[in-house]
C-alpha cells in the first residue's frame, strides 16, 4: 500500500505519461523523473493558491525546462489552478490551455514562458532581483509585505547554455538568497548521456559563482529533499544550487534512465508496464484517486490562509504607512503619469546624438515613474542610460534603480524579462545595437510574451566611425523588426527620442526597442503626429509630390537636405520620418493614404542599414539606398558619404529616374 505522498506523487507521473500519450506528442522523462522534488516543493514550500494565482506575494516557480510542461499542468491541475482534467487530455492541441511548452499569459499559473533552454533559469534571476528591490522599497520593521522566493526546476540542458552561466554568475555576485534552483541531474540529453558533451563538475562552477550547493542522494526521498530546501532556505546571503541525480522516465522498466525517455510518448505496451509498477492498475486514464483530492484539499486550504492572512496584514500596512500602499498600488498597476502628455525636455540646442537626448529623456521619466529600473551591459558611459540620483542595485544595497549587468547581454535580456514578469516596475536594457545579437532569444521572449521591456541600443550605423565592422550593424534593424509584437523606434532627431521613449511607456503590450545615435543629428522642428509612427515632415508645394523621400534616425535631415537642393531645382518633394513602422502600420489607412498616396509612384528609402523591408513602401517603381554589405573603419562621415548615405547621393538617383 503507497503512502499518500508517494501516491501523489505517481499521480503525476501517470497524468504526465497519460497525456502525453493521447497527444501523441511531448516529453515523458522529465515530469515521471522530476515528479518527487516538484512535489514536495510544491507541497511543502511553495506559497501560492490558486484562485489568486496573480498574488504579489507569491512564491515564483519557473520550470525552466520547459519541455517537462506536463509536470507542470499536472501540477496546476491538482493544486486547484485553473487548469481541468479536460485541459490535460487536450495537452498539445490547438488552442487549448495546455499547449507544447508552457505558455505566459496563456495559462494560469505559467510564470513565464520557457521551452528554449537557459532562459528560465536566467529570468527566475531577475524575478529574485525583482523581489528584494520591492522588499528594500516597501518593507517595514513592522511589515514584511515582500518576502517570497523564487524557485526553479532547470535540467542538464539548462545549465549547458550560456546564459544560464551569465545570469548565475550576476546571481551569486548580488548574494540572491531567495533564488532557489532545483538541478534536475538526469545525465541525459537527446543525443544520449552527458557524457558525450557535459562533464564537467556543475557544482564546483556555481561554488565558484558564489552559490550554495547541495547535494541529495535519493531523488525519490522526500525528507531527503525537503531537508535541502529547508537549508537553502535558511541560507539568505547565497542563491542555492540543489542537485538531485533523478532518473528520466522514472517508472518505465524498458526506457528509464534512458535518451528513449525524453522526447517521445512511452507507447501503449510500456505504459501499461509503468501502472503495473506504480500500482495504478486498478484506475481508469486520466482519473486522480479520491483520497489524492482529499490530500492535497487540506494542502490548497493551508496554502489558502497563508494568502488571506497576507492580505490582513496588507490591510493593516495599509492604514499605518498610507503613502507606501499607495506606491505599492501604483507601482505595480498600468497607469501611465499624466506628466508623460507634455513635453519633458526642451532641448535648445542645434544638434545633439540622440543617444545623449534619450538619457535625458528618461532621467526625467523617472521623476514620475520611480519604479522605472534598468542599465547596461557595462556601457553606461556611451549609452547615457544612468539613472542620476537613483542608486545602484549592489549586494550591499538592494534599493537602487541602477543595474550594473556587466558584459552579459544574453543574461540581461532575460533577467528584464524576469522583473517585468515578477511585476512592481518598468524595466529597460542597454547596449550597442550590433550586440543585440546575443540578447535576440530573450528579446523574442518578451515579444512572445507580450511584457512591456525597452530595449535601448545605441552607435546605430556605419556613423559610429572607427571601430569599424565588428561594431557597426547593418542587418540588425530589419532583424529587429521582423520580431513580431517588438515595436521599434529609430527617431531622427532630440525631440523624436523623446516621442519614441513615450511611446515605449505608453506600450504595455511588448517590448520596444529604441535605437539611437552616436553622433551628433540637427535638431528638427517638432511635429505632432511623430506619435502616428510615420508623418510628413517637409511637404511638397506643388498639388502633389514629383517624389517622396522616406527614412528613419540619422537620414532624415539627410532627406530634408536633399528636399531643399531638389526645390531649388524645381523638383517638388515630400519627407517622410518614419520613426516607427511598426506604429506606422497601427494608423488608419486613411491616415497611411494622406502621408503616402498611392499615386504617387516616385518613392525613395534611404536607412543606413540592410534596405530589406523598404520595397513595401517604396513599391517595385521605387529606389532603396541603405547598406547591405559590412562597413569600414574610418570617420563617420566620410563612412557615410563613401556608403551613398548622403544627400549628393539622394540628389543624383531622384533626378536620374525623372529623367
Amino acid at each position: 500500500m503507497l503512502d499518500i505522498d508517494k501516491k501523489t506523487i505517481n499521480t503525476i507521473r501517470v497524468l504526465s505519461a497519460e497525456a502525453i500519450e493521447k497527444a501523441n506528442s511531448g516529453h515523458p522523462g522529465l515530469p515521471m523523473g522530476a515528479a518527487t522534488m516538484a512535489y514536495t516543493l510544491w507541497d511543502r514550500f511553495l506559497m501560492g493558491y490558486g484562485k489568486e494565482p496573480n498574488w504579489k506575494n507569491r512564491d515564483r516557480f519557473v520550470l525552466s525546462a520547459g519541455h517537462g510542461s506536463m509536470l507542470l499542468y499536472s501540477l496546476l491541475h491538482l493544486f486547484d489552478y485553473d487548469v481541468t482534467m479536460d485541459d490535460i487530455k487536450e495537452f498539445r492541441q490547438l488552442g487549448s490551455k495546455t499547449p507544447g511548452h508552457p505558455e505566459y499569459g496563456h495559462t494560469e499559473g505559467v510564470e513565464m514562458t520557457t521551452g528554449p533552454l537557459g532562459q528560465g533559469i536566467s529570468s527566475a534571476v531577475g524575478m529574485a532581483m525583482a523581489e528584494r528591490r520591492l522588499a528594500s522599497e516597501f518593507n517595514t520593521d513592522k511589515y514584511n509585505i515582500v518576502d517570497h522566493y523564487t524557485y526553479v526546476i532547470a535540467g542538464d540542458g539548462d545549465l549547458m547554455e550560456g546564459v544560464a552561466s551569465e545570469a548565475a554568475s550576476l546571481a551569486g555576485h548580488l548574494g540572491l538568497g531567495k533564488l532557489i534552483v532545483l538541478y534536475d541531474d538526469n545525465n541525459i540529453t537527446i543525443d544520449g548521456t552527458t557524457e558525450v558533451a557535459f562533464t564537467e563538475d556543475v557544482g564546483k562552477r556555481f561554488e565558484s559563482y558564489g552559490w550554495e550547493v547541495l547535494h541529495v542522494k535519493d531523488s525519490n526521498d522526500i525528507d531527503q529533499i525537503e531537508d535541502a530546501i529547508t537549508r537553502a532556505r535558511e541560507n539568505t546571503e547565497n542563491p542555492t544550487l540543489i542537485k538531485i541525480p533523478t532518473t528520466i522516465g522514472f517508472g518505465s522498466p524498458n526506457k528509464a534512465g534512458k535518451s528513449a525517455a525524453h522526447g517521445a510518448p512511452l507507447g501503449d505496451d510500456e505504459l501499461k508496464l509503468v501502472k503495473e509498477g506504480l500500482e495504478w492498475n486498478d484506475y481508469p486514464e486520466f482519473y486522480v484517486p479520491d483520497d489524492v483530492r482529499e490530500h492535497l484539499e487540506k494542502i490548497i486550504e493551508e496554502k489558502k490562509e497563508e494568502y488571506h492572512k497576507w492580505k490582513e496584514t496588507f490591510s493593516d500596512y495599509s492604514k499605518e504607512y498610507p503613502d507606501k500602499a499607495k506606491k505599492w498600488e501604483s507601482w505595480h498597476g498600468s497607469t501611465i503619469p499624466k506628466e508623460l502628455d507634455s513635453r519633458l525636455v526642451n532641448f535648445d540646442k542645434e544638434s545633439l546624438a540622440t543617444r545623449n537626448a534619450g538619457g535625458e529623456v528618461m532621467n526625467e521619466i523617472v521623476k514620475y515613474m520611480d519604479n522605472l529600473v534598468g542599465g547596461s551591459a557595462d556601457l553606461n558611459a556611451s549609452t547615457k542610460t544612468y539613472l542620476k540620483g537613483k542608486g545602484d542595485f549592489t549586494p550591499d544595497n538592494y534599493s537602487g534603480n541602477n543595474i550594473a549587468f556587466g558584459v552579459r547581454e544574453h543574461a540581461m535580456g532575460a533577467i528584464l524579462n524576469g522583473m517585468a514578469l515578477h511585476g512592481g516596475f518598468r524595466t529597460f536594457g542597454s547596449t550597442f545595437l550590433v550586440f543585440s545579437d546575443y540578447m535576440k532569444p530573450a528579446i523574442r521572449l518578451s515579444a512572445l510574451m507580450g511584457i512591456p521591456v525597452t530595449y535601448v541600443f545605441t552607435h546605430d550605423s556605419i556613423g559610429l566611425g572607427e571601430d569599424g565592422p565588428t561594431h557597426q550593424p547593418i542587418e540588425h534593424l530589419i532583424s529587429l523588426r521582423s520580431i513580431p509584437n517588438l515595436s521599434v523606434y529609430r527617431p531622427a532627431d532630440a525631440n523624436e527620442t523623446e516621442v519614441a521613449w513615450k511611446e515605449a511607456i505608453k506600450n504595455t503590450e511588448g517590448p520596444s526597442a529604441l535605437i539611437l545615435s552616436r553622433q551628433k543629428l540637427p535638431m528638427l522642428k517638432l511635429n505632432e503626429d511623430a506619435h502616428k509612427g510615420g508623418y510628413i515632415i517637409r511637404k511638397e508645394e506643388k498639388d502633389t509630390p514629383d517624389f517622396i523621400l522616406m527614412g528613419s534616425g540619422s537620414e532624415v535631415s539627410v532627406l530634408i537636405e536633399a528636399h531643399n537642393k531638389l526645390k531649388e531645382q524645381g523638383i517638388g518633394t515630400r519627407v517622410v520620418s518614419m520613426l516607427s513602422l511598426e506604429l506606422f502600420e497601427k494608423q488608419s489607412k486613411e491616415y497611411k493614404d494622406n502621408v503616402l498616396p498611392p499615386s504617387a509612384k516616385n518613392r525613395l528609402s534611404l536607412e543606413a542599414g540592410s534596405t530589406l523591408g523598404w520595397r513595401r513602401y517604396v513599391g517595385d517603381n521605387g529606389i532603396t539606398i541603405g547598406i547591405d554589405t559590412f562597413g569600414a573603419s574610418g570617420k563617420g562621415d566620410v563612412l557615410m558619404k563613401e556608403y551613398g548615405i548622403s544627400v549628393e547621393n539622394v540628389v543624383s538617383q531622384v533626378k536620374e529616374k525623372l529623367k
